[in-house]
């Protein structure tokens, strides 16, 4: 029980950090809010790492099942999931630099319009966008063994994810928060390597779920088999 508790936490926070790369997020942010003041950045990273958290949990929770709803087979969902975590890792492993987008020009923020910018653009889409909720979904899908969901089987998963999800805010509201201290500290390559490393991460992470939906597939085509 607590072994899978574990690992469903690793998995949910080895894969979504690097796709949602605070550490490459970061000096973005500081530069979004150079007109606001101390206090108002520090509650800024907070409320969007609190808005990351319901935003994640709320795919995690309502986005298998739409899709089961639909029609979708469970290998199926599995298949694309995995193919689709496969490709953010592949992506990721394949970026030039962390840093790339700092020249933005959406550095307007300040302490007057904070309190309409912690959502947008902060959180959706410079922390969430579409990347991190679809492997938010894979994540859970590659973890479901049947059409059903029993809660009761699956609390030690659901502990674990939610844990997670928990240290993977907690981990985007320091790092926005101390952003500046952190990118003295790591460095452009510091960073980078460390990007690198959750990326080959999250494409082994891909590759499993998408060999379980090819094993699901496999097991379905072989009951459709006329027995002999």
């Amino acid at each position: 029980m607590i072994s899978t508790a574990v690992a469903s936490f690793i998995a949910v926070f080895a894969a979504l950090f690097p796709v949602i790369n605070p550490l490459g997020g970061g000096p973005i942010f500081l530069n979004m809010v150079q007109g606001c003041s101390e206090p108002v950045r520090k509650k800024l990273a907070l409320s969007v790492g609190v808005n990351a958290f319901f935003m994640l949990f709320g795919a995690m929770l309502i986005g298998p099942q739409l899709l089961l709803f639909f029609g979708i087979s469970l290998p199926a969902l599995k298949l694309a999931g995995g193919l689709v975590v496969v490709a953010m890792g592949w992506n990721l492993l394949n970026q030039s630099s962390s840093s790339d987008s700092q020249g933005g020009s959406s550095n307007g923020i300040t302490d007057a319009t904070a309190g309409a910018s912690g959502f947008y653009p902060l959180t959706m889409p410079l922390t969430v966008g579409p990347g991190s909720i679809a492997t938010a979904i894979s994540l859970v899908a590659g973890s479901k063994t049947s059409k059903g969901f029993d809660y009761a089987l699956e609390i030690p998963s659901i502990i674990g994810g939610f844990l997670g999800l928990v240290a993977l805010s907690l981990s985007i509201y320091f790092i926005y928060k101390e952003s500046s201290g952190i990118q003295r500290i790591f460095g452009v390559n510091g960073t980078n390597v460390l990007m690198r490393l959750f990326a080959f991460i999250l494409l082994a992470i891909g590759v499993q779920i998408f060999l379980g939906g090819l094993d699901g597939f496999i097991s379905e085509v072989y009951k459709e088999l006329p027995a002999r």
